[in-house]
C-alpha cells in the first residue's frame, strides 16, 4: 500500500489516503480530481463527523470546499492504519447542519 497523505482526525485518530483509495476516488467522482488535500483536510478538521451506516466507518464534511456545497469523506477504522475509502461532493446538507 503506497500511501500518498496521512492525518489525524478531530479525535486524535491517525488516518491516511493510499493508492487504492486515491483512485477508487478519481474513478467514481472524477470531479474531485484537483481536491485531495481539500479531502484529507476535511479528514484532519471537520467539525462535523458522524457514524456511516457501514459499520466500524465515519462520515466527514466540510462545507464550501470543493466543487459543490458539500465535500465529503469516508474513514474505515475496520483496518489499521485507518483509511479513506472515498469522498464524493453534495449540494444537500448533511443531517443537523447547514454550509456557512
Amino acid at each position: 500500500m503506497s500511501i500518498l497523505a496521512q492525518t489525524v482526525d478531530p479525535d486524535g485518530r491517525a488516518v491516511v489516503l493510499d493508492e487504492e483509495g486515491w483512485e477508487h476516488i478519481l474513478h467514481e467522482h472524477p470531479e474531485l480530481a484537483l481536491f485531495r488535500d481539500e479531502i484529507v483536510a476535511t479528514v484532519r478538521s471537520s467539525g462535523h463527523h458522524r457514524a456511516d451506516p457501514r459499520p466500524g466507518r465515519e462520515r466527514y464534511c466540510s462545507s464550501n470546499v470543493g466543487p459543490s456545497r458539500w465535500l465529503f469523506a469516508i474513514v474505515d477504522f475496520n483496518e489499521t492504519p485507518a483509511r479513506i475509502m472515498t469522498a464524493y461532493a453534495n449540494r444537500k446538507d448533511p443531517p443537523g447542519r447547514t454550509a456557512q
